[in-house]
């Protein structure tokens, strides 16, 4: 049986790796070793990674516990899609200078739609 979550594991993760490496870039050119050292670049690359790290764990948990509730495969492609949509959409928006402001909302409104549904979805096979 193919699983869903190991590939969106894999591709946010990836993406979470190219957000670290321009945290790295910019820690190199600004000769920065702790924090932001006052840079708005170097915080908001830090913040892009970080918001990154903050939402994606728990998508991916509550991936995971669908599909080993035996929720359909589509339904498992459609909130990983949107979760990996999600999270790429926002650190565009938000890491852009200016900002993509409806890169980032749209960015948001995946993540916080797709944690939200599979939340509720985790709460109410568990009581079924």
């Amino acid at each position: 049986m193919i699983s869903v979550t190991p590939i969106y594991a894999g591709l946010i993760t990836l993406l979470f790796l190219v957000l670290s490496f321009r945290v790295v870039g910019a820690r190199r050119s600004t000769k920065t070793s702790v924090g932001d050292g006052g840079n708005e670049v170097m915080l908001k690359r830090m913040r892009v990674q970080a918001n990154c790290a903050e939402y994606a764990p728990i998508g991916l948990i509550l991936l995971a516990l669908a599909e080993l509730q035996g929720m359909p495969m589509v339904w498992l492609h459609l909130f990983g899609a949107m979760l990996l949509a999600g999270r790429a959409l926002h650190a565009w928006g938000f890491g852009a200078t200016p900002q993509i402001i409806p890169a980032r909302r749209w960015g948001m409104y995946l993540t916080v739609g797709m944690i939200a549904s599979l939340a509720l979805a985790n709460i109410a096979h568990g009581l079924i």
